[in-house]
C-alpha cells in the first residue's frame, strides 16, 4: 500500500495516564513500515459515557504508514495488549490505555472489524481539538474539515490543554522530538519538530 498519513487518537484514565500514553507514542514509533510524524499536547477530559471514573488524558499521534489499514488496527490492539488493556472490557470502563485510528488517508471502510473515520470523531472534541493541534485534515466521509467539525460539535465538554508534553522517537534524525504550535497570520497551525 501507498504511504498515507493516519491520525491515531489515545487515552487513558488509570494510574500514570501521562506514562501511559508515552509507552503508546513509543510502541507506535517502533511499528513496522509506520513512522511517527506528530503528537499533539495532552489534554485532560471528563470521562465519556460513565462520569464515575477518573477523567482521561488524550491526545491524538500523526503517523505516516503504509500498513493495510486492517494490519495497523491489530497492532494498536496489540499495543492496548502489551500495555495491560484485557482483550474482554466493558464498553466505557476505566482503561490504562486507548488506542482508535481516526482517519487513514482518504479511506472509508464499514465492516464489523474496522470504521474508518471514526465513527463518533465528529462528536468528541477530545478527539477533535488534539487533532486540530497536528492537522485539519478533510473527513473522508463527511466531506468537513476538523476545524469546521469542531465549530459544530455539540459536546459541551471543555479540554484542559495541560503543560506536559508527550515525544516522539523522529526516525530520520535518530532522536526524541517535541511538537511546538503557532498560528500563522492565516489563522492556520503550522507544526514544528524540535530536537
Amino acid at each position: 500500500m501507498e504511504p498515507v498519513t493516519a491520525y491515531i487518537g489515545i487515552g487513558s484514565n488509570v494510574g500514570d495516564r501521562l506514562a501511559w500514553l508515552q509507552q503508546a507514542v513509543d510502541h507506535l514509533s517502533r511499528m513496522p513500515d509506520t513512522s511517527v510524524t506528530g503528537v499533539s499536547r495532552v489534554y485532560m477530559t471528563e470521562p465519556f459515557g460513565d462520569p464515575d471514573q477518573e477523567r482521561y488524558f488524550n491526545a491524538v499521534v500523526e503517523v505516516r504508514t503504509s500498513l493495510d489499514p486492517t494490519d495497523l488496527r491489530a497492532l494498536c490492539k496489540a499495543i492496548e495488549h502489551d500495555l495491560g488493556r484485557p482483550d474482554q472490557y466493558r464498553r466505557w470502563s476505566p482503561r490504562t490505555i486507548d488506542l482508535d485510528i481516526l482517519i487513514c488517508g482518504d479511506r472509508c471502510i464499514d465492516s464489523d472489524l474496522l470504521v474508518i473515520p471514526h465513527a463518533e470523531m465528529h462528536r468528541r472534541k477530545f478527539v477533535l481539538v488534539p487533532l486540530l493541534d497536528i492537522a485539519n485534515p478533510l473527513h473522508p466521509r463527511l466531506r468537513r474539515t476538523i476545524a469546521e467539525l469542531l465549530k459544530s460539535c455539540e459536546d459541551h465538554s471543555v479540554p484542559v490543554r495541560l503543560v506536559e508534553r508527550l515525544s516522539f522517537l523522529n526516525k530520520k534524525r535518530n532522536n526524541r522530538s517535541y511538537m511546538t504550535y503557532y498560528r500563522q497570520p492565516s489563522g492556520r497551525h503550522k507544526k514544528n519538530g524540535l530536537p
